[in-house]
């Protein structure tokens, strides 16, 4: 489990189930985006598959606790997996033929092996990502996605299956939100699943979850991560400075998927572009504007995005300033001055206004709007929030 960013307690958590036998049925990983569930789960299905582990007795009790009689299942005593045999390389590259996965989807009737190129492709590059990158990569546009029908008949049928070639059928659910009432077609399965069959949920708002599948299994929160733990993880993943590495993880907010994006993203000076912009706003002219709007508009629509995000931490961070007075912010040296300056002349009210109008820009962008149109108007809103 080392590849995985920060969340020390809960691999220690997971390798002394593995060690002592006592692996639940049905776990729920619960993380914020970008926290590392699907990560978490995807190296400890490994585990559980990895041919070298030793073989401790599991009591089939549903969880860690009460009397149980046990039950012969060749548990992993290691605390991590081999990475070397034939199910470890398997695992690795999402081939496992005992590993199934469950997805957000889009599309009549479709189901989540209609997808598993595209699957394998985006875990690939990070199972840190969110589930719009992923519906995006599907050609979702403003279409939801959602686990059908025909997805939890496909689970049924596939888990009523023996294992191939692995210790257990493990079944791995990304995103069980967007099963909504669904759901209910799993529960005989979840709760009374066919032997050595392991399901590993991975979740990020626990609110959306049916009672009912909640009730069914072990739920093991992940921690969010901090700034240091992000920013080591960049610099073992990307290689880039410490001090860069960090100042991406102030911007990432805890998401290490939206770290890696910003740190796969050629890098801007945001700083110097918002205040250039912020400057050209607060004078209204309409030539400086014009021209600021046309050469935004070449940057591209991710380095917009991540300017757009930018922004929002920048303005948030001067919120914090204004309300508290306290220069402990999560801003650099050069960009805490500019804050202080900009206090002066705006205001809480009207900070929160801007902060609206960024917010919607991140949303129109995502949806292809004209970045010339769109950045022009927007300049021009806040000329008038300002000088209000």
């Amino acid at each position: 489990m080392q590849q995985i960013v920060g969340q020390q307690r809960t691999k220690d958590f997971l390798s002394a189930l593995a060690a002592g036998g006592r692996v639940p049925h049905a776990l729920l990983f619960l993380s914020t985006t970008g926290g590392g569930g699907l990560a978490m789960a995807l190296t400890f299905a490994q585990l559980l598959q990895c041919e070298k582990a030793g073989g401790a007795q599991e009591t089939d009790d549903g969880g860690l606790f009460g009397p149980a009689e046990p039950v012969e299942r060749d548990i992993p005593g290691r605390l991590e997996a081999c990475g070397e045999c034939s199910a470890c390389r398997k695992a690795a590259q999402n081939i496992h033929p005992d590993i199934h996965f469950s997805f957000p989807t889009i599309g009549t009737n479709a189901v989540s092996t209609d997808f598993l190129k595209e699957w394998r492709a985006f875990l690939s590059e990070t199972p840190y990502a969110d589930a719009n990158s992923w519906l995006q990569r599907l050609g979702a546009e403003n279409k939801q996605g959602n686990i059908n029908k025909e997805e939890c008949n496909a689970i049924l049928k596939k888990l009523s299956l023996k294992a191939f070639e692995g210790r257990y059928k493990i079944l791995i659910m990304w995103l069980p939100e967007y099963l909504g009432k669904e759901g209910n077609r799993l529960l005989k399965l979840i709760e009374e699943p066919p032997e050595q069959t392991i399901f590993l949920l991975v979740a990020e708002n626990q609110d959306l979850i049916l009672n009912t599948i909640l009730s069914r299994c072990q739920l093991v929160k992940l921690d969010p991560l901090s700034d240091e733990e992000i920013a080591q993880g960049l610099v073992a993943q990307r290689g880039l400075t410490l001090d860069r590495a960090r100042q991406i993880a102030f911007l990432s907010g805890g998401d290490f998927g939206a770290a890696l994006h910003v740190a796969d993203t050629p890098a801007n000076d945001d700083a110097q572009l918002l205040l250039d912009w912020l400057r050209k706003c607060w004078r209204g002219h309409a030539v400086e504007i014009v021209r600021w709007t046309e050469e935004f508009a070449r940057l591209g629509r991710e380095n917009q995005k991540q300017f757009l995000q930018y922004g929002l931490h920048f303005l948030r961070e001067m919120l914090s300033l204004i309300s508290t007075g306290s220069p402990n912010l999560r801003l650099r040296p050069d960009e805490l001055a500019t804050a202080q300056n900009m206090a002066k002349v705006l205001d809480f009210q009207k900070i929160v206004q801007i902060v609206g109008l960024l917010n919607d820009n991140v949303y129109y962008i995502e949806r292809n709007a004209n970045p010339k149109i769109l950045f022009l108007d927007t300049s021009i809103q806040m000329h008038r929030i300002m000088k209000s």
